[in-house]
């Protein structure tokens, strides 16, 4: 008797196991991909002792690769880091459902007021911007979940990171001057982890 429910359990296993690879196998479930587009720079100072103010639009999209998987973003927190130290209050992107090889652009506005940051840090954006060049880096944290036919997944973490290089105040700026911004067209692929 023993060993009919042991071959019984380990059948049962052997084709659920089966099963799920099939599945798996048919969707190929890829990550969504997000490329930061562009980055317009209202304020970006640095005031002693070592707080930095921050206005900043940028535009993210995210493109679904998925031809059967359908993704719902239930909450996205986008802000900007430099050297690894928020500069910028979190904004947040609400709720939105991505179809199948579906694209969504966002613009948020990312704000900073007078936000202390490592003294380091402070003197390397000085450096950085008589160098002529900064380095941000975008991020967007959140939760995603999946959506086959009618079956929606568990929610997993999102993390998503976009290096934004900024060629300020150069001979090479590539900057566009609107009003009191200057926007800078970058196209960079963004790295994600779900």
């Amino acid at each position: 008797m023993a060993r009919r429910c042991g071959a019984a359990l380990l059948s049962f296993v052997f084709v659920f196991l089966l099963i799920v690879l099939l599945v798996w196998a048919i969707l190929q479930p890829k990550k969504p991909r997000f490329t930061l587009q562009d980055a317009t720079i209202f304020n970006l100072n640095i005031s002693a002792p070592n707080v930095i103010s921050t206005t900043v639009q940028v535009t993210v999209n995210s493109r679904n690769p998925n031809s059967r998987i359908g993704v719902y973003y239930d909450r996205l927190d986008v802000f900007a880091t430099y050297r690894s130290q928020q500069i910028s209050y979190y904004t947040v992107i609400p709720p939105v459902y991505q179809g199948h090889k579906d694209v969504n652009v966002w613009s948020p506005f990312l704000y900073g007021n007078n936000v202390p940051v490592a003294p380091y840090n402070g003197i390397a954006l000085a450096q950085d911007q008589s160098n002529g060049a900064i380095n941000l880096l975008i991020k967007i944290n959140g939760r995603v979940r999946w959506k086959v036919g009618s079956f929606i997944s568990g929610r997993y973490h999102l993390h998503v990171a976009c290096a934004a290089y900024i060629p300020i105040g150069n001979s090479k700026n590539t900057g566009i001057v609107i009003g009191n911004a200057v926007k800078y067209q970058l196209s960079q692929s963004c790295t994600v982890n779900v």
